[in-house]
């Protein structure tokens, strides 16, 4: 009997997830700018950002780290970083800074 290792990607049943994916939420500290974004490793992302790595968000760096959400597949990371780019997604995260203020 074949084990998950034998088995093509994606047809891995067994095989625990070794990897999390955390989608974070980071504030700009100079501008009023939020980026919404997605890693499984968000501590290592966060630093990227605020060492002006990311060409995208170099230009508001510094930032803080508002929050993250632990996932278990990228899949429903994904999920959740489209719905906080939204329109309800963004009035979810100004209520949150705005509540911890």
């Amino acid at each position: 009997m074949p084990g998950w290792w034998n088995l093509p990607a994606g047809r891995q049943v067994g095989k625990k997830n070794i990897f999390m994916y955390y989608v974070y939420v980071i504030k700009s500290k100079i501008r009023n700018y939020i980026y919404v974004g997605l890693s499984n490793n968000y501590q290592r992302r966060f630093e990227e950002h605020n060492k002006c790595y990311n060409k995208r968000t170099k230009i508001y760096a510094p930032f803080n780290l508002i929050f993250t959400e632990k996932f278990e597949t990228r899949v429903e990371a994904r999920i959740r970083e489209k719905y906080l780019k939204s329109g309800c997604g963004k009035e979810y995260i100004k209520n949150l800074i705005k509540n911890r203020d």
